[in-house]
C-alpha cells in the first residue's frame, strides 16, 4: 500500500512524532513491522498514524559489533502528538524518565529543525500492522504490559540477597575452620569462644551443596508481562461426573470464565490478548508470549458450546488467526507451530466443532473456508484423526 500525496499530507499534518535522543549509531531500531540499522543522524520517526504501535530496539556492541537482546514498548500515539525518549547508556534502553518537561517543550518548539533527521513511518506496511493489532486497546495494554512498560526478550532476574545469606549461614560442610568471635557494645569483634563456620573458599562436595550456595533468583516483578491466567479447572464447581467429562473436552466454561473475569465483560479482549502475545513473540522475541498465544488459541478452538453464544467473537478469531498465519514465513509454522502437531490438531478440534453446526450457519461456512485455505497453502491435513484421539489397540496375545 504505497502512500499517495493526499495521505502523505494528512500524516504530515496530523501524524505523531517520536523523537529518540542520543541513540548510538548502529543500533537496530524498529516500529511495528519494520526495522532498520540507524545512522549517526537518526533522531526518530515522523508521520506516525495515531493509535497503538510497538517500538523496539537492540543495542550493538562497540567491541564485537553483535546485536544485543531486543527491548520494546507499546505506545499509544495521539494525533499530532510528540513522544520523546532518551538513550540510557547504562541500561542500553530508550527511556522517558530521563527526559525533563523542559526538554520536551524545547523539542516541540524546534520540531521543524529536527524534521530532516526524522525518518517517515513505513506506511506501506501499516495495513499489516493494523491486521495484527486492531483488537489491542489502551485499557488492555494497561492490564497486560509490565509495570515498567518495557518488554524484553531476556528475562530480568534479581537475586534474593537475604535468602542467599540465610542459606550461606545455614550451610553445613565438612570443610570448616575454628573462629573465635564476640561483639562489644560498639560492634568491635573480639575472640572469646569457638564456633564452627563454613570455610569461605572450600570446594562443594556435592551438586546439592553447590546449588545451596547459589543465589536465589526470581523474575523482577515490574518486568513481568501480566498475561491472563489460564483456568486450571475447566469445569464448573459441583459438576457431576458427566459435566466434568464434558467440560474437560469442551473448554467453553473456561472461555466464559476468562471473558467474565479477565476482560471486564468485553469478549473481544481475548482477541486483543492473542494479538498482544503474538506481537510480543514475533516482534518482541519473548518466548513465554508464544506459550500464552498457544494456550489462548487452544481454549478458543476447543470451545464448542460457546460457538453459538459468541459467534461474533469466533468470526473475528478466524480473521485474527488468518492474519497471524498470513504475515509470517511458511517455515515458521512448519518448524515451530506444527511441532508436536500443535496447530493442526488444535485447529482440527475447531473445524470439527464448526462442522457440527447447522449447514447454513455463517460462522460454520466462514470457518470451513478458512480450513480449505490452510489445506491449500500448507497442505495441512484436517481430516485424519490425531494420534491423541485414535483408539488404543491392545494386543491380547
Amino acid at each position: 500500500m504505497s502512500m499517495d500525496q493526499d495521505t502523505a499530507q494528512v500524516l504530515f499534518s496530523e501524524g505523531a512524532t517520536m523523537v529518540c535522543l542520543d541513540v548510538p549509531e548502529g543500533t537496530e531500531f524498529g516500529i511495528d513491522y519494520s526495522s532498520w540499522t540507524i545512522g549517526a543522524q537518526f533522531k526518530g520517526v515522523k508521520m506516525i498514524p495515531p493509535g497503538i504501535h510497538f517500538v523496539y530496539y537492540s543495542a550493538r556492541s562497540k567491541q564485537t559489533g553483535e546485536i544485543g537482546p531486543r527491548s520494546g514498548s507499546f505506545i499509544e500515539f495521539e494525533k499530532k502528538g510528540v513522544a520523546v525518549r532518551k538513550w540510557d547508556e547504562v541500561k542500553e534502553d530508550l527511556a522517558d524518565d530521563n527526559v525533563s518537561d523542559d526538554d520536551i517543550q524545547r523539542i516541540k518548539d524546534n520540531l521543524k529543525e529536527l524534521d530532516r533527521f526524522l525518518g517517515p513511518y513505513p506506511y506501506d506496511r501499516y495495513r499489516k500492522w493494523v491486521s495484527l493489532s486492531n483488537f489491542i486497546t489502551p485499557e488492555l495494554l494497561d492490564k497486560l504490559q509490565p509495570l515498567s512498560k518495557r518488554i524484553s526478550s531476556v528475562t530480568d532476574f534479581i537475586s534474593e540477597v537475604s535468602n542467599t545469606q540465610t542459606r550461606k549461614s545455614q550451610s553445613t560442610s565438612s570443610h570448616t575452620k575454628k573462629l573465635k568471635y564476640s561483639t562489644d557494645e560498639i560492634g568491635t569483634s573480639k575472640e572469646i569462644n569457638s564456633q564452627e563456620v563454613p570455610e569461605e573458599n572450600a570446594e562443594p562436595t556435592s551438586l546439592k551443596e553447590a546449588e545451596s550456595k547459589l543465589p536465589d533468583m526470581k523474575v523482577r516483578e515490574e518486568s513481568k508481562i501480566r498475561f491472563s491466567l489460564i483456568p486450571k479447572q475447566k469445569y464448573p464447581p459441583d459438576s457431576t461426573p458427566a459435566e466434568m467429562t464434558k467440560y474437560s473436552i469442551d473448554f467453553s466454561y473456561a472461555l466464559e470464565s476468562m471473558l467474565s473475569i479477565s476482560y471486564c465483560h468485553n469478549e473481544m479482549g481475548i482477541l486483543g490478548e492473542i494479538q498482544f502475545a503474538f506481537i510480543c513473540f514475533l516482534i518482541g522475541q519473548v518466548f513465554d508470549a508464544f506459550e500464552q498465544w498457544k494456550n489462548l488459541v487452544h481454549i478458543v478452538c476447543a470451545s464448542e458450546e460457546a460457538l453459538t453464544k459468541h459467534s461474533t467473537l469466533f468470526l473475528n478469531f478466524i480473521s485474527v488467526l488468518h492474519f497471524h498465519i498470513q504475515e509470517t514465513p511458511e517455515d515458521f509454522f512448519v518448524d515451530i507451530l506444527s511441532e508436536n502437531n500443535f496447530l493442526t490438531s488444535t485447529l482440527q478440534e475447531f473445524f470439527s466443532n464448526l462442522e457440527n453446526m447447522a449447514p447454513d450457519n455463517g460462522l460454520r461456512n466462514r470457518g470451513l473456508k478458512f480450513r480449505d485455505y490452510l489445506t491449500q497453502k500448507f497442505k495441512w491435513d484436517f481430516t485424519t484423526e490425531p494420534d491423541d484421539y485414535a483408539p488404543t489397540i491392545v494386543d491380547l496375545e
